[in-house]
């Protein structure tokens, strides 16, 4: 069965949805950069078109799943934008941890 996943744009970029428990089953959670942006309880991820997007289609393929996406445009600047980054509560509690 082939799984379709949300991809959202606007005039200048995209992101692809993705739950942060895919992420975390397919074990690249820690892979993915503050390019992209969570939801703000966390659960969701919107992964960045240039970068992060492509490491998860990599390890689907590496476990065989089937994925396809839907487009979602809009012609304003994505709401998106505006959520908070991925991961980042977790990197500065690193980060106070490491003395940074």
């Amino acid at each position: 069965m082939t799984e379709k996943y949300k991809f959202h744009t606007d005039p200048g970029h995209g992101w692809l949805q993705v739950s942060r428990a895919e992420l975390e089953r397919l074990e690249i959670h820690y892979l993915i950069s503050q390019c992209s942006y969570e939801s703000s309880d966390g659960k969701t991820a919107f992964l960045e078109e240039d970068c992060d997007a492509a490491k998860f289609w990599q390890a689907k393929k590496m476990v065989g799943e089937e994925f396809d996406t839907e487009t979602r445009h809009v012609d304003y600047d994505h709401p998106i934008r505006r959520m908070k980054r991925f991961n980042e509560t977790a990197l500065c509690f690193r980060n106070r941890r490491m003395g940074a």
